[in-house]
């Protein structure tokens, strides 16, 4: 039994989903992988099924009913993973931008380092961002510095969803009240766990555009985060932020 998750959401990723799963499968750590799918048409799941029976008992699936956000896609794959008693829960993408060779470093910066959330960053040293044309570049790096004016939490890439949750995080935050779905999930994701106290450290990555599949990115998304980051700030000064404790059952 491994002590670390994967959640990795999809929708529409057969181009992707076997080269991701093969490399996370072959780190000298070992992971297990909880797939999220959002009814695929592409056949998505069905490939996914299939590789379960060689990688069983480390590969599992949750199929849902249709496409209904990647926020709400995390916390059904968190209260599963809390259930299975994993005590290092991650967030990854299906597009191969996140390197799954990586996940070792976000893993030990929680494991040896004290971290309660390690967090892949683009932002630390520069901008470390690959296939992304200018304009996305200056978009998603003033959009973290607009997050940390707003918020003042000392967090570079304050969009990153690429992640490691120790499971005392998870197990604090009520996710039943998280209410973004974009984004801003995952600006709300560190801002609650900031707010609760817990130790947030980041780890140099770099982040390279998927090159098969087609991008979830869309300005909804986008105008989410935005408007959704000052709403968040003004609920929490009336907000008493506290650790509920909630015990998966």
């Amino acid at each position: 039994m491994s002590d670390s998750i994967v959640i990795i959401p999809t929708f529409n990723e057969k181009e992707n989903i076997e080269k991701v799963l093969r490399s996370v499968f072959k780190q000298p750590k070992d992971f297990h992988i909880l797939i999220v799918d959002d009814n695929s048409p592409d056949g998505t799941a069905q490939i996914v099924k299939t590789l379960m029976q060689e990688f069983q008992g480390r590969l599992f699936i949750e199929e849902r009913k249709g496409k209904l956000g990647l926020g709400t896609a995390y916390i059904h794959g968190f209260k599963w993973a809390l259930n299975k008693n994993y005590e290092y829960i991650f967030e990854m993408d299906a597009d191969l931008s996140h390197n799954p060779d990586d996940l070792v470093r976000l893993y030990e910066k929680c494991a040896n380092d004290g971290a309660d959330l390690s967090i892949g960053s683009r932002y630390i040293n520069g901008v470390n961002v690959v296939n992304w044309p200018m304009g996305r570049v200056l978009l998603s790096y003033f959009a973290s510095a607009y997050v940390r004016i707003i918020t003042r939490m000392k967090v570079r890439d304050t969009t990153a969803g690429f992640k490691c949750y120790k499971r005392k995080v998870l197990e604090c935050i009520d996710l039943d009240k998280i209410k973004f779905t974009g984004y801003a999930f995952q600006i709300e994701m560190k801002f609650t766990t900031w707010k609760l106290g817990f130790d947030i450290q980041e780890v140099s990555i770099i982040f390279t555009d998927r090159t098969e599949g087609q991008s979830k990115m869309s300005k909804s998304i986008f105008k989410e985060a935005i408007f959704g980051v000052i709403s968040l700030k003004l609920k929490s000064i009336f907000k008493k932020y506290e650790c509920k404790k909630n015990k998966p059952h």
